[in-house]
């Protein structure tokens, strides 16, 4: 099998970020990444460009990183809160997930992606709990969740008993 070099002029998931010289398949160099204008053949002539792409692509990873940081601050000043229904003895029924915490989120007007919340197991317990948030691999924030107990089972079963 055939195999070209080819110089990314964009960021491509899973092959490379901009100025990266990379080795693909001949026939997804020739048929997609260059009509498209993804990438460039790896030229000598073509290879003198590499210089302006790098300083492109370190002034995108700083925008990029600046914007992470204030989503970051925005994100660490929330303080969400939600409620567990318990039942009988104050056994929670559910629990907070990384999605009820998406969502929570997404309510605030701030838009992640739902895999970036890094929440071992989900919550059961009331209380307040911090939950990591991985939004760029130099960009972590932490998130304080508080999780109160509804009593919604007991409650019904002492209006019932007051109706009585």
């Amino acid at each position: 099998m055939a195999n070209a070099q080819v110089i990314l002029k964009e960021k491509i998931e899973g092959l490379g970020a901009e100025a990266d010289v990379v080795k693909v398949r001949a026939g997804y160099a020739r048929n997609y990444l260059v009509p498209q204008g993804k990438a460039y053949e790896a030229s000598r002539a073509n290879l003198r460009h590499v210089e302006a792409l790098k300083t492109a692509r370190a002034r995108r990873e700083a925008e990029e990183i600046l914007s992470f940081q204030e989503l970051a601050t925005k994100i660490s000043k929330l303080k969400p809160k939600f409620t567990l229904s318990t039942g009988q003895g104050g056994k929670a029924f559910g629990s907070v997930t990384s999605m009820d915490i998406h969502k929570e989120l997404e309510a605030a007007g701030i838009v992640i992606d739902r895999h970036a919340i890094e929440l071992e197991k989900p919550v059961k317990k009331s209380g307040k709990t911090e939950v990591s948030i991985r939004l760029h691999p130099q960009v972590i924030t932490t998130l304080v969740i508080s999780v109160d107990a509804g009593d919604t089972a007991e409650k019904a079963t002492e209006e019932k008993t007051a109706e009585a």
